[in-house]
């Protein structure tokens, strides 16, 4: 029997020796499942791996199975999103050992950059619970898409905030595409594939929801995303060990502080003591990574192309995420149009003045404040930039 390129696929994490980092090695050897598992023992051993390895590989006859657990996935509305994929995530790909395949229910974006994980506690406080929930909405109206695991607690009001602004959550599982765990969230799960974000393993069908699966998890989570926020976390909490993948893949961590008084916040605020950038509002997020969204070459740029202010023409050119020049965008022009004569408006008279919902006129500042058209000062107040 001839095996379908996708059991290939499902073969790499499963065949003795083969993990992660060794797959990505391959990979980038060979471009394809398909490519490594047609090897030969001396192409295997060329690429860099152990020649126990290389046998393991060749010897792999297990593809019944994996095309029985395939012809389950569209039962499930379940996918592979492969490594070569157009919407494989961008951001994984950079960690050191990003899974060959994803397990997606959902959508994920090609080119899907802007993810931030909100993390914590499965017994959060209340306070807590209200910052993550407060977190994931503020964080969805600035165009950002929400992360998390899905778990009880600071999790699901993360993913709960997101749905409320309207914006795209992920949720990262610790179990097969095909559980919700826990099962509670079975509607939350739901609201999130229907509302354009997705549920996400890399586990096989019907794996259960072990204590060992969570470490591993959370390194996809971290991975995903340009950072991560920990709003609650104890002593020893699966969080911290976000928080430390988060470093060691580069990325940004972030806290929100707590009381000392309870134990709930330790690990968070030891987070803190040891350098994490300290949350109180979503500014402090989107300060941060600022940098990152706008890449050095087209800061200077911009700097040596605008203009004093804004002129009318620029104003019927102007669209979000695109350069001046490309298609117009309506809403940005009523925007533009709203700050043209004043000298700094409040967010909640440019919504009043222009008339869209809050949420578009927040990712829409949040466009054109990335782009330097834009200027935000304390207070909410913005302004067109001047140089």
């Amino acid at each position: 029997m001839t095996s379908t390129p996708d059991a290939y696929w499902l073969a790499l994490q499963r065949v003795r020796g083969v993990g992660p980092r060794t797959c990505k090695l391959l990979l980038e050897n060979f471009r394809s499942a398909e490519g490594i598992f047609g090897a030969s023992e001396a192409q295997l051993l060329a690429a860099g791996i152990s020649r126990t390895v290389a046998r393991n590989i060749n010897e792999f006859t297990d593809f019944a199975s994996l095309e029985r657990e395939l012809c389950q996935l569209p039962r499930i509305g379940a996918r592979l999103v492969r490594w070569t994929d157009i919407d494989y995530p961008v951001n994984l790909r950079e960690i050191p050992d990003p899974p060959p395949y994803l397990m997606l229910r959902g959508t994920l974006l090609k080119d899907d950059r802007k993810l931030i994980a909100v993390v914590g506690a499965r017994a959060a406080s209340e306070a807590g619970r209200r910052m993550a929930r407060r977190l994931g909405l503020e964080l969805v109206s600035k165009g950002f898409t929400v992360v998390s695991g899905l778990a009880r607690g600071i999790d699901s009001e993360a993913h709960q905030g997101a749905l409320d602004g309207g914006g795209r959550t992920l949720a990262v599982m610790g179990c097969g595409i095909d559980i919700v765990y826990p099962p509670e969230n079975k509607k939350l799960a739901e609201a999130v594939i229907a509302n354009g974000g997705g549920l996400i393993s890399e586990l096989p069908l019907g794996t259960a929801p072990l204590p060992e699966n969570f470490p591993t998890r959370n390194r996809l989570i971290s991975g995903l995303c340009l950072g991560v926020v920990v709003v609650e976390a104890a002593e020893r909490s699966g969080s911290l060990i976000t928080a430390r993948l988060a470093l060691d893949h580069n990325r940004q961590v972030f806290a929100v502080p707590g009381s000392p008084l309870t134990g709930k916040t330790r690990g968070s605020n030891r987070l803190l003591k040891e350098g994490a950038r300290l949350v109180e509002c979503v500014e402090d997020v989107i300060e941060e990574l600022m940098p990152q969204l706008v890449p050095k070459a087209q800061i200077l740029h911009d700097s040596a192309t605008r203009p004093e202010r804004v002129r009318n023409s620029d104003i019927q050119r102007l669209a979000v995420g695109q350069d001046p020049g490309d298609a117009e965008s309506p809403d940005v022009q009523t925007i533009l149009q709203c700050l043209k004569d004043a000298d700094k408006l409040h967010v909640n008279a440019i919504v009043e003045s222009s008339g869209l919902k809050v949420a578009t006129v927040l990712k829409l500042l949040l466009e054109l404040e990335l782009k330097g058209v834009v200027t935000q000062y304390p207070g909410k107040l913005f302004s067109l930039r001047s140089v």
